[in-house]
């Protein structure tokens, strides 16, 4: 009935396999759980490969670097049953029914992708992590991602992540625009996950800028539509100003003073915003 798939990349996600072992085989689904590291070379596969002692469970190293999305595509065609259960390594269910309430939620399911949330831990972590950890409560938490989505395998066969992007950012925007284009609906359901691992604020804000990279290069090649991200709208309003150029000479005359702030006990999205809009239009530039 359920293919759980995980990528991985440098994370013990032992634990997590065992919480869903633990969740299926309680409620006596028929399920699999396929792992793959993404050739990250990491002593925490030691822990991993553990993972292949466990029922229905696999766990497999890439020999290249394949990129998020193309590694999940290569574990759906691993798959055997009909529903794929994409979930982050360093996710964990919040609640101990979460794979009962995706059963159920799939027997009476009109479209065929769901997503159950992700939320964060409200007990705050150290200074250096606040930057990751405000922007997942403030932004993550609303917003529909693949770290813990179910969709039918055949819809996701037809519609996989474009392999096109190999570096980290976007491939989510990418891959929701095109099931959209082709009627699909994704549905919000209360089944969250909580996101456990916080990357520095400097670790996650260096993540952003290839990100934008790849968001450059999605909106060049017309992969995606101006209005489909925030961004990419607001650059657009700036050229129509002339003001492309103007906004890359105050941002890396600001770049110094923002940073200080993202790096601080007390970051703000705004200039979060501001800082990935004028990074935007110098790589424009």
């Amino acid at each position: 009935m359920l293919s759980i798939l995980i990528p991985v990349y440098n994370y013990n996600v032992l634990p997590l396999v065992n919480e869903l072992v633990k969740q299926c085989s309680f409620n006596g689904i028929d399920f699999e759980i396929l792992c793959q590291d993404d050739a990250s070379n990491s002593s925490e596969n030691i822990l991993n490969q553990e993972i292949n002692l466990l029922p229905n469970c696999s766990f497999f190293v890439n020999e290249t670097n394949l990129g998020r999305g193309k590694n999940i595509n290569s574990l759906s065609l691993k798959a055997i049953y009909d529903w794929l259960l994409i979930l982050d390594c360093d996710t964990f269910p919040a609640q101990n029914d979460f794979v009962k309430k995706y059963i159920d939620a799939i027997s009476n399911l009109k479209n065929n992708i769901l997503f159950g949330g992700i939320i964060y831990e409200n007990k705050k972590p150290q200074s250096d992590q606040l930057l990751r950890w405000v922007y997942g409560n403030k932004r993550e938490t609303v917003t529909i991602l693949t770290s813990n989505l179910i969709i039918k395998k055949e819809v996701f066969i037809q519609y996989p992540f474009d392999e096109s992007i190999t570096k980290y950012g976007y491939e989510d925007l990418l891959f929701f625009s095109v099931l959209k284009a082709n009627n699909f609906e994704i549905s919000k359901i209360e089944n969250p996950t909580f996101h456990l691992n916080l990357e520095t604020s400097k670790a996650f804000l260096n993540k952003t800028k290839i990100a934008l990279e790849n968001l450059v290069f999605l909106y060049d090649s017309k992969k995606i539509k101006k209005e489909e991200n925030k961004i990419t709208t607001s650059f657009e309003f700036l050229r129509k100003l002339k003001l492309t150029q103007f906004s890359a000479f105050l941002f890396k005359k600001n770049q110094t003073r923002i940073e200080r702030n993202l790096f601080s006990k007390k970051p703000s999205l705004f200039l979060f915003d501001l800082y990935k809009l004028g990074y935007y239009c110098t790589l424009k530039k």
